[in-house]
């Protein structure tokens, strides 16, 4: 959970206490569509998959934390042949569009 920590870091947290709404897992943006909070911060994917949420955009960049996800492969997979396409589907510049349509960034391979 990394808005606390940030409001920490930002030195607000004590002010900001009495108006946080926090909830283990799942997505918080149906707090704001149940009426209960009157903002979101959540990653993007998350937030665009609320069904009457309307995303404003992300945090400033001095504040961001960016969450990458990697892939790797296990030697001793039976599946390798599946998984390496999966990956290709994944790292095809074509399919850039799929993932911004889900809020996320497309990372080439290295």
């Amino acid at each position: 959970m990394y808005i606390p920590v940030m409001l920490e870091k930002l030195g607000i947290a004590e002010q900001m206490k009495s108006k946080t709404v926090t909830r283990p897992g799942g997505y918080i943006g149906a707090v704001v569509v149940a009426g209960e909070a009157e903002i979101a911060l959540q990653q993007i994917p998350e937030l665009m998959a609320v069904p009457g949420l309307d995303l404003v955009g992300p945090l400033p960049t001095e504040v961001q934390k960016v969450f990458e996800t990697s892939v790797g492969l296990c030697t001793a997979s039976k599946h390798i042949a599946a998984a390496q396409s999966l990956i290709d589907f994944f790292a095809q510049p074509d399919h850039a569009a799929l993932f911004k349509n889900k809020g996320l960034e497309q990372v080439s391979q290295p």
